[in-house]
């Protein structure tokens, strides 16, 4: 029997959830699935679904944006819970915070299953009075529960734990099977959106004592401003630093497989994430890593310090530099962590993630 899938996020604009969730739905739909997207905004820089994907928008119309915000908010639950009347799905999933509270209560009366997916750090991010209350209302409606790392899963009742599974995000095949470079640059890079809680600050100030010892190196940073100001401190710490040969703001980029293979070695340095796609990414391509041990535990989930990876503590601008130094001073130990990283992929390709989320859909369709 076809089933038919219905994903649930704001919107599908450049980011962690968006990219999973863009994944996940094209590789249903190849799979044969009926897939419906239902979003509650169009943004500027969005992923593109696959031809086979419908996208329906079930956010607010015209007029409601003047309405009072606790109106808006139920507004947005009734056409959610008219899109699942329409639509009849057999499973909906809601992706982060917000979503999840809008698709648990549209579901609230259907015969449609929920599979919430919790995409962040807890912490700072389910933990507020609002939370408090909406949790223990909703959370016990869900049929189960995608989590990334154990550290996230922890944070939760174990009415929820219980019903749970762990389930790593999908790497875009692009990044899979990529030859190892002839030879490495002297570049070193990241890729990630510009914003406040993957703490770039802290690696331009470290790559600028890197680059005092190892002058030949450059460093390269990749990704887009997500307009909280982030990249306005970094451009003034550049100019502050005199460092506009050697340290570069490269701007988004769609072709990161080529872009990055060839690097020295990637630099992580986020105070906090969900599992970073990005530091995966890096992993498939074989570069050799050094990355914060941030919480909730994404890091530590996919690497193991000094066998696929160096981890540091998170803002320790000391420990960055140390790190970044050795990688650049022992090539041996940088290639063979590399090497070991591209593993990943054993893990984390979409066959797999597919193969894994395919089976909970499937157990909690059967279940219902």
């Amino acid at each position: 029997m076809t089933r038919k899938i219905a994903f649930h996020l704001n919107c599908l604009e450049q980011g962690g959830a968006e990219r999973v969730v863009t994944n996940l739905a094209n590789c249903f739909a190849r799979e044969g699935y009926e897939v419906v997207i239902a979003t509650e905004w169009y943004a500027d820089n969005e992923f593109r679904i696959d031809p086979a994907v419908r996208r329906v928008h079930v956010g607010l119309r015209d007029g409601d944006e003047k309405k009072h915000r606790l109106v808006q908010f139920l507004l947005r639950v009734k056409y959610l819970r008219r899109f699942l009347k329409e639509e009849k799905p057999d499973i909906l999933i809601p992706f982060a915070r917000k979503a999840i509270y809008r698709g648990l209560m549209a579901a609230y009366f259907s015969k449609v299953p929920v599979l919430i997916s919790v995409r962040t750090n807890p912490t700072g991010h389910y933990d507020s009075r609002a939370d408090k209350i909406q949790i223990p209302l909703l959370f016990p409606r869900a049929d189960g529960c995608v989590f990334q790392t154990e550290g996230a899963r922890a944070f939760f009742k174990p009415y929820l734990q219980d019903k749970s599974r762990i389930i790593l995000n999908p790497i875009n095949e692009k990044y899979i099977g990529v030859p190892a470079p002839a030879a490495r640059t002297k570049t070193v890079v990241q890729s990630g959106r510009l914003v406040d809680f993957k703490n770039q600050p802290m690696l331009i100030r470290a790559f600028v004592r890197v680059h005092e010892k190892h002058p030949d190196y450059d460093l390269k940073i990749y990704g887009g401003d997500s307009g909280d100001g982030t990249k306005e401190i970094l451009e003034k710490l550049i100019r502050d630093n005199n460092a506009q040969n050697y340290i570069r703001l490269m701007g988004a980029s769609d072709r990161l497989e080529h872009e990055l293979a060839d690097a020295a070695l990637f630099a992580f340095t986020s105070d906090w994430e969900g599992l970073p796609n990005a530091l995966m990414e890096a992993m498939a391509l074989g570069l050799p890593i050094v990355a914060t041990d941030c919480p909730c535990g994404g890091p530590a989930t996919v690497m193991t310090d000094g066998t696929d990876g160096l981890l540091i503590p998170i803002k320790d601008e000391q420990a960055l530099v140390d790190g970044i130094n050795r990688l650049i001073e022992d090539r041996a130990l940088a290639e063979r962590l590399g090497a070991q990283a591209r593993r990943i992929a054993e893990r984390a390709s979409e066959d797999v993630v597919l193969g894994q989320w395919r089976d909970y859909i499937e157990q909690l369709c059967g279940g219902r």
